[in-house]
């Protein structure tokens, strides 16, 4: 309708946009149209063509006679049973009137009442003055519909920005729990070692004081002999107390800390095997990190105490061999 477009231009609607209201609610007034304007706000504008038009009369609150014999009457010119012409329809439940049943129906949609009638009440023109109430009223209710939505984008706004920073606090404790444990892993890794070094150097120490202790008591015996004097056996005389270096390789090591030497030269290489592993293990480890080195044909030896291992002592344990805790081998390919 030409007077709703030209209220809703005046409150400053986008042409375009009006003309879409007023389409898709089938031009039933001011209101509908306002309700449309204000439910689509901020959505893009369709294609004008395209959007289906509601009729403006007719329906479920159509109370518009359909009455076969007297709309033949009325064709006539001629009222039946004396009845007046109805001006309106109003609602029985709330009293509103309207001009016409499309308005009717839009009230029933949004209120749900369903009792109506005709109305000889006549519903007048709005005055300037009205018109003006109704123009302000409009205006407070647009404006009253945005700064709700408002309030409500700013709390989804709160939420989402609270619901980030909270993600982002538990990344960051995750990534902190991880290099703590990293951290303790590594300080445990680094003790084992020290101890494991420790051990190693404890026994190499054990080692070099009984081979002293050897070299000694075999001296003593040969000078002993070259003396023509008795031969004392120091074995016996030390009684029940054993060499340090058998003290330490009683002991129950459940792992043997090798470092291999090459007869040829270069880097040596350190493992670390299970004391219940056979010799042969170490020779598949060297292959493994030289082509060289042959299982079949390496050969090992150790400088303390000096010997030299057969290839029958290749299935033998580490433990049975003395090796444990930890020894230098040398290794001829």
């Amino acid at each position: 309708m030409a007077g709703d477009k030209e209220t809703l231009l005046s409150m400053g609607f986008d042409s375009t946009r009006v003309e879409w209201a007023l389409k898709a609610t089938g031009n039933r007034g001011l209101q509908p149209a306002m309700d449309h304007i204000i439910e689509h706000e901020g959505q893009p504008i369709p294609d004008l063509s395209g959007v289906s038009e509601q009729p403006s009369g007719g329906g479920a609150m159509d109370v518009d006679g359909d009455d076969e014999d007297t709309e033949a009457l009325r064709s006539l010119g001629v009222v039946a049973g004396n009845a007046v012409e109805a001006k309106s329809i109003k609602c029985s439940e709330c009293g509103k009137i309207f001009k016409n049943t499309a308005l009717a129906n839009f009230h029933a949609e949004k209120s749900g009442h369903d009792q109506f009638e005709e109305s000889t009440e006549e519903i007048k023109p709005l005055t300037e003055e009205e018109k003006k109430e109704k123009l302000e009223e409009l205006r407070q209710k647009m404006a009253s519909k945005r700064a709700l939505k408002a309030i409500e984008d700013a709390k989804e706004s709160k939420i989402t920005e609270a619901l980030r920073r909270k993600a982002g606090k538990d990344m960051g404790k995750i990534k902190e729990d991880m290099q703590l444990k990293e951290a303790l892993k590594e300080a445990e890794a680094k003790k084992r070692e020290k101890i494991a070094d420790a051990k190693a150097k404890a026994a190499v120490k054990a080692q070099i004081e009984a081979d002293k202790k050897t070299r000694a008591e075999k001296f003593a015996r040969e000078k002993a002999i070259r003396d023509g004097q008795p031969v004392v056996d120091a074995s016996a005389s030390a009684g029940p107390s054993r060499p340090a270096a058998a003290e330490v390789a009683s002991k129950d090591f459940k792992e043997t800390r090798l470092q291999i030497r090459m007869s040829t030269g270069g880097q040596p290489y350190t493992t670390t095997l299970s004391s219940e592993a056979p010799l042969r293990e170490v020779a598949e480890f060297l292959a493994g990190q030289l082509l060289t080195v042959d299982v079949d044909t390496v050969s090992f030896a150790q400088h303390f105490p000096r010997k030299t291992f057969t290839r029958e002592d290749f299935s033998k344990t580490l433990k049975d061999l003395g090796l444990t805790p930890s020894a230098v081998l040398i290794a001829t390919p």
